[in-house]
């Protein structure tokens, strides 16, 4: 149980390391002459994700988008390596605006895996 708990916290750290490492290198977004403070004035929009990598997902989102990653295989398994991930589906749909109140929400499954069909059908 104990290793458990700490395989997992070491992989929140690598990934919290990485993120913050890709957001320094990234420009930010946005270039209005404002306070800063949540100033939003570029569009953004979603990207397409559908049959990519989850790692894909955190590199091609800003660091300000809330993110919601969660198994759509039915086994209600922890997304833990997002290079282990493909993603079946995606809200809001490619194109939508993207703002700071947008959650975009995943669903994955293992690499290799098939989305399961009631996910492909019912795709966004």
């Amino acid at each position: 149980m104990r290793r458990a708990a700490a395989v997992a916290a070491g992989a929140l750290l690598a990934l919290a390391a990485v993120a913050v490492t890709s957001a320094e290198e990234r420009p930010e977004t946005g270039t209005g002459t404002g306070t800063g403070a949540g100033d939003d004035t570029e569009k953004r929009t979603v990207p397409d994700f559908l049959g990519l990598g989850l790692w894909r997902v955190f590199t091609r989102l800003d660091r300000r988008t809330r993110l919601d990653v969660h198994d759509v295989s039915g086994r209600d398994r922890r997304v833990l390596w997002p290079s282990r991930w493909q993603v079946c589906t995606q809200y809001p749909e490619a194109g939508a605006d993207l703002d700071r109140r947008t959650t975009v929400m995943i669903g994955v499954v293992r690499r290799g895996e098939t989305c399961p069909p009631r996910v492909r059908t019912a795709r966004r």
